[in-house]
Parts: structure tokens; sequence; C-alpha cells
């Protein structure tokens, strides 16, 4: 039996908090790519919970569950492992299978995820 695949979107914001960030956290990409098969893929493809992924109450229906992940390993912060402080908010699409990045930040700069960027992206999308 094949595994779904998800796809991958970054809205126009995402990308723009991802540019500004790269500047510091220069291994952020290459992160990225490893926290879709070591958190998302796993959480939602696999059912397996190991604790990085939750789901963002008030946001969360049958189709979209937005969800922030909260172990996110920066290899450009040296030893700090998952617990770098990087957060990224992502809308899951469960009947699609399609993962929309909203929003990446670091806990240093910003304490909590922009629930206004979350509230638009769900209403652009009824």
């Amino acid at each position: 039996m094949m595994n779904p695949v998800l796809s991958y979107e970054e809205t126009p914001e995402f990308q723009r908090d991802l540019k500004k960030l790269l500047k510091k956290y220069r291994s952020l990409v290459d992160d990225l790519d490893l926290v879709k098969r070591a958190a998302i893929e796993l959480y939602h493809i696999r059912r397996i919970d190991n604790a990085s992924v939750f789901p963002i109450p008030g946001f969360c229906t049958e189709e979209i569950q937005v969800c922030k992940i909260k172990k996110f390993a920066c290899k450009a912060l040296k030893g700090k492992g998952a617990r770098s402080g990087v957060r990224v908010i992502y809308a899951f699409h469960t009947k699609i299978l399609k993962i929309v990045f909203m929003e990446i930040y670091y806990k240093g700069n910003q304490e909590n995820e922009n629930k206004k960027r979350i509230e638009m992206y769900l209403d652009n999308y009824k």
C-alpha cells in the first residue's frame, strides 16, 4: 500500500517571514524539509504524535486543521535541538491532503501566532 502524499504551499506572508528569518538562521530551509518528514507527515499521515504538532483550539474544522509546530530543530541555533524557539503555523486541508504554511517566527521576537492572519486565511478559503 502506498502512503498518501501531502502537497505543500506557502502563503506570501509566510514567504516574507521566512525571508526575514533566513538572514539570521540560514539553515531554515533545510530545517523546514526535515520538519515536513519528522513532524507533519508523522502526525497527519502516519498518525504518530511525537508531541511536536499542536492543533490550535478554535481554528480547527473537519476540513481544515490549523496547527502549530513547537518542536522545530534549527541547525543555525546550535545546542538548542528541537527547543529552538522557532514556531511554524500551518493549515492542514484534510480532504485534499494539502499543507499551507502560514507563519514562521522566533519565540524570542513574538510570543504567539498571529490570530488575525489565521482568520484572514480561513475567511479567504471559505
